[in-house]
């Protein structure tokens, strides 16, 4: 049986190509969740007025990979330290945030946040936003798999690529099959 966690941390064609990889996820499609507006569009979004975060919802088999196992990674992946930013991109729909589904994935995320904060593996202290998963709206199609489309594009060479090439060091004994770099990379 499948679960799904809504996650955000910063540019969602940055997280899905990550997540995508993980040995037990079984899809990644990216969204918005978090705002005020229902059905936003991209460009709704971009205006920072309907107060959604680029997301990604995550559907993974919790008998291969946990719930913590797969914040760890998130909160590896990205920086939950600083607050409506990711590098260069900054607005509240880039902001670190955990839309939990309920108590269990609220409380594994309060748990993994704790033991980061303990081992003092960020500089800074957390400002990562906990909150109910109210809606999550799928993106544009351009938006799905756009890693992988458009490995060449300036952004994916610059900023994708290098986060994809760091988790796939970092957690190689985690990844569904070696993956080779796209063409053009």
């Amino acid at each position: 049986m499948s679960d799904v966690v809504t996650v955000a941390g910063g540019c969602f064609w940055c997280l899905q190509p990550v997540f995508q990889e993980l040995r037990g996820v079984e899809r990644v499609e990216v969204g918005y969740s978090g705002g005020k507006v229902q059905n936003p569009s991209y460009e709704m979004v971009c205006t920072d007025t309907t107060g959604h975060a680029e997301a990604v919802q995550i559907v993974f088999d919790p008998t291969i990979v946990s719930l913590v196992e797969i914040l760890r990674i998130f909160f590896t992946v990205h920086d939950p330290t600083t607050l409506n930013r990711q590098g260069g991109d900054f607005g509240t729909q880039y902001r670190s945030a955990v839309f939990y589904a309920n108590d269990d994935q609220k409380a594994a995320a309060q748990k993994v946040i704790g033991e980061f904060e303990d081992a003092k593996l960020w500089a800074h202290p957390f400002v990562t936003e906990l909150a109910p998963l109210s809606a999550f709206y799928r993106a544009e199609e351009y938006h799905q798999d756009y890693f992988r489309k458009n490995p060449t594009a300036g952004y994916c060479r610059a900023v994708v690529a290098p986060k994809v090439a760091k988790f796939r060091k970092q957690f190689a004994a985690k990844l569904k099959a070696p993956v080779a770099a796209p063409k053009g990379i």
